[in-house]
């Protein structure tokens, strides 16, 4: 069975978190570039993700979609980069709470925020998230006086929420709270992230270059 890497994404999605997961991995893969509307809802693509969105993986004949589990994902399946607490590690819980709050009430409230939803008092107890206040003042805790967010080392949980901050910043959808600043600066500077972001940049403006 081949153990191939194959990363399918758009440089114009969330795979930019992925692509800095996976060099920060530092493993060979393979890029699968899709397009919106054509390549990424056509069959060969749909039997890897019936959704027809990326980021998704395949690691032999795993595949595996959705950022947060693809970056815990990789960092159990090469553990030599050292990119997760170990299983028997207390950190560990830290490093799926936060890599899980992320993915879950992050997400939900500025995808809402964006689109203008706002919940009424009444109503914030139906969704997970509860409001969009109490989620920022929840991440800014979490990053606050600290470095990384689990503990002393990066981890596959920075990548992930430093890519949400850092993009809620250039969005606009995050206030720009010092703690937030500060985190995102410390981490955005990595060898891999940088790698990453000029790999997605080049592919970006090839994409956009006019056929001559």
């Amino acid at each position: 069975m081949s153990d191939e890497l194959v990363f399918y994404t758009n440089p114009m999605s969330r795979g930019r978190v992925v692509r800095w997961m996976l060099e920060e991995v530092g493993q060979p893969y393979r890029t699968e570039l899709l397009e919106y509307g054509s390549t990424m809802k056509a069959p060969e693509y749909l039997a890897i993700n019936p959704m027809g969105k990326v980021p998704a993986i395949r690691h032999g004949d795993v595949v595996v979609t959705e950022g947060a589990a693809i970056c815990a994902y990789l960092a159990d399946a090469f553990p030599r980069a050292g990119l997760a607490p170990p299983p028997t590690d207390r950190l560990r819980g830290t490093y799926y709470r936060w890599l899980f709050f992320t993915a879950g009430p992050v997400e939900a409230a500025t995808t809402n925020k964006t689109l203008g939803v706002v919940l009424s008092e009444d109503r914030r107890r139906s969704a997970g998230y509860g409001s969009f206040e109490a989620v920022m003042d929840a991440l800014e805790h979490a990053v606050s006086g600290r470095e990384y967010i689990v503990g002393d080392r990066f981890s596959a949980a920075d990548v992930y929420v430093g890519s949400h901050i850092g993009w809620g910043l250039h969005l606009g959808t995050f206030e720009r709270r010092p703690a937030f600043e500060r985190y995102v600066a410390g981490i955005m500077g990595r060898p891999a992230a940088v790698r990453a972001r000029e790999i997605d940049d080049a592919l970006l403006a090839k994409a956009q270059k006019p056929a001559s």
